[in-house]
């Protein structure tokens, strides 16, 4: 499974990490986390354990070296670990596996073609057979209860003419240029995917043995997503915004059921806010689902409501809580449902009963992700800390403090590694607002020596920075580098008002949350306080720009993706939403823009800034990373411009992400005082 760095790429990525002096294995009894185990080291996903919960199906992830590509493919394992097989190979995508009800199969989503089609593998055969042949990629798998259909969304084109024109007659053999592109949308990009055909997502059903034409079972100019069947297979539950300018509505999505006899169309809620994510009950008489009443915050976190399958006895079912809810299962018994949060940077399961408070179901400093369920209450995940990368692992609901670890893929790479230590900070802001973060140690720490610290800031800003395993923090600390990294406000995990604590007002007083946090790593003793250095990607690029305008306490920075000027980028950006983050529109109060632009702070600089960012990026375009960097080098700052070619927002190619690693890592020593 682990393949051979090309010659290369090792030359070249090793050539810049020779810089800092890493000691062979052959000085030490331990080994340092180095450049090379980043291309060696492997993924596990997407765990779906089998109807009577004996066997799981995962991913499992690899980098294509050769082809610098992501790749994965399915395995199975038995819940007692005694036997784990490959079931698909090939240097393609194989994801989102489903098992049917009875067990015998699985249907999954394959890159195997060049375009994402529909598979289905018999399991007592190991056969496998493409179902669909879609001009547009599949999502969205779901088996009708009885196993003989399945339902997806796939994106339908938009066809009719926008304005009809007509030019002379080409004359043969002439070299016209390409026809003009029309939009008439008020979003026609997206970051990730480039230029979006003009169109909408369907719900489909296609049958499961045979294949054949799907048939459409949805309609309008609208986009359906997450359908749901219902217990008798007769309906189709799903969320959409099927209302006048549905383009205008900023996600108020409903939640509908299509009847798929007569294919009409009911709409289950009607509240101001979005409702989605609907989970039927084993029985078929609730449906579970996430909102939120629409109370104009810049962000909002969402509750878990209840409602019958017609649409009625709606109720909140858990609220006011640290994050949204996700990943929402019910128990077979119908009495409540199991979901994941994420909380104080630890992710794990919680129950809602139909009756009772909410309960915490998993416990520990750890980030559980895709939970999925057996009718005997068996369930699969894949958890990781901070030292250890995401595993396969399996535990009784009734049980669940007896996790059993079932596939740990990188237990070779990380053996004899050492890592750095991560200790939890607690702290107040300059107003007294408890805060939180995580400070790593040097890998080979000393505490009688001083190092130089990175804060490494997240982006969103609404998200959460959790104790999952970061490569490139455990890189650094490898590196002699202490890395904190921490939640300001703004930050999912601590509730609504944590999160408002940025409304209308970002920068603000995050910044000051950030600061705290360095204050609390210095407070350690082991931290060299002039040997400090700053970065952080979309989000957290725009919070490097800003600290290095408003501080020069950081002997150099780099700004990953930034919005540097708010009145351009929310006219550039590649969804309108952004609007919603100000009081007003940029033509309406200029100043709150400039305000809040690191723009307007440039001249402040005297700390040397890095800014990075991905040519084709569409959600924190170029021409934003250009300003900055135009700005800094006219006013002839310590400065450099660092493109990545044919990459958007976050970085596809493996060679890449590796790259940002090293540019991080060689500016942060060119400035490094050496003591």
């Amino acid at each position: 499974m682990k393949r051979n760095l090309s010659r290369s790429i090792i030359l070249s990525l090793a050539g810049v990490f020779l810089l800092f002096g890493m000691l062979t294995a052959a000085q030490k009894s331990y080994k340092l986390l180095e450049t090379e185990t980043y291309f060696e080291m492997e993924s596990v996903g997407s765990p779906q354990i089998s109807p009577d919960g004996k066997n799981i199906i995962f991913t499992r992830g690899w980098i294509d070296k050769i082809n610098d590509q992501s790749r994965s493919n399915l395995w199975i394992a038995d819940i007692e670990g005694k036997r784990v097989r490959e079931l698909t190979r090939g240097n393609w995508r194989d994801s989102s596996p489903v098992w049917s009800p009875d067990g015998k199969k699985i249907a999954f989503l394959s890159e195997r073609d060049e375009t994402t089609q529909i598979h289905i593998m018999w399991l007592d055969t190991g056969e496998v057979a493409q179902l669909t042949h879609l001009e547009r990629a599949a999502a969205g798998l779901v088996w009708s209860p009885d196993g003989k259909r399945l339902a997806f969304t796939a994106f339908v084109p938009d066809d009719k003419p926008i304005l009809n024109v007509k030019l002379p007659k080409r004359p043969e053999g002439a070299k016209w240029a390409a026809p003009a592109v029309l939009v008439d949308r008020l979003a026609w990009r997206a970051d990730g995917r480039g230029w979006l055909p003009k169109g909408y997502t369907h719900v489909f059903i296609i049958d499961a043995e045979l294949g054949g034409t799907p048939r459409q079972v949805t309609s309008g100019d609208y986009s359906h997503n997450d359908p749901q069947w219902s217990s008798d297979g007769k309906n189709i539950y799903f969320s959409a915004i099927r209302k006048p300018d549905a383009e205008y509505q900023f996600g108020d999505s409903e939640i509908y059921a299509v009847d798929l006899k007569t294919l009409e169309i009911k709409a289950l809620t009607d509240r101001k806010g979005p409702d989605g994510s609907p989970r039927l009950s084993p029985d078929g008489k609730w449906i579970a689902y996430t909102g939120y009443d629409e109370k104009n915050y810049t962000s909002h976190l969402s509750s878990l409501y209840l409602m019958d399958s017609s649409g009625g006895a709606k109720r909140l079912l858990a609220g006011n809580l640290p994050s949204s809810p996700s990943n929402v299962i019910w128990a077979p018994d119908n009495l409540g449902v199991y979901y994941q949060m994420e909380e104080s940077g630890e992710n794990n399961l919680y129950f809602a009963g139909l009756v009772g408070a909410v309960k915490k179901i998993t416990k520990g400093a750890h980030v559980l992700s895709g939970v999925s369920t057996a009718k005997n209450g068996q369930a699969a995940a894949i958890l990781t800390t901070s030292n250890r990368p995401g595993c396969l692992v399996t535990f009784q609901m009734m049980k669940p403090e007896t996790v059993k670890e079932l596939v740990d893929v990188n237990a070779d790479i990380l053996a004899d590694v050492k890592l750095g230590d991560v200790e939890e900070l607690r702290f107040k802001a300059p107003d007294g607002l408890d805060l939180q973060g995580w400070l790593i140690k040097p890998a080979e720490f000393d505490p009688a020596k001083k190092y130089p610290m990175l804060l490494y800031i997240h982006g969103g800003p609404w998200s959460m920075y959790s104790l999952a395993f970061n490569w490139d923090w455990q890189n650094f600390a490898a590196n002699g580098y202490a890395v904190l990294f921490m939640n300001p406000r703004g930050s999912t995990g601590y509730g609504q008002d944590f999160v408002n604590g940025i409304q209308y007002s970002y920068p603000g007083k995050d910044y000051d949350d950030l600061m705290a946090g360095v204050d609390a790593a210095l407070a350690k003793g082991f931290i060299d306080k002039d040997n400090l250095f700053v970065c952080g990607g979309s989000g957290g690029g725009v919070l490097t720009a800003w600290i290095v305008g408003h501080t020069n306490r950081f002997r150099a920075a780099v700004s990953m993706r930034p919005v540097i000027n708010w009145h351009s980028f929310v006219g550039i950006t590649d969804g309108p939403s952004w609007y919603k983050q100000f009081k007003k529109y940029p033509w309406e109060d200029p100043l709150e823009y400039a305000a809040r632009s690191p723009l307007n702070y440039v001249a402040n600089v005297t700390t040397p800034t890095m800014v990075m960012t991905g040519e084709a990026d569409l959600r924190t375009p170029i021409s934003q990373s250009e300003e900055f960097y135009r700005a800094l080098k006219m006013l002839k700052k310590d400065t450099l411009l660092v493109r990545m070619p044919e990459e958007f927002h976050g970085w596809r190619r493996p060679s890449h992400r590796l790259l940002q690693q090293a540019y991080l890592m060689a500016w942060f020593e060119k400035y490094r005082v050496k003591k």
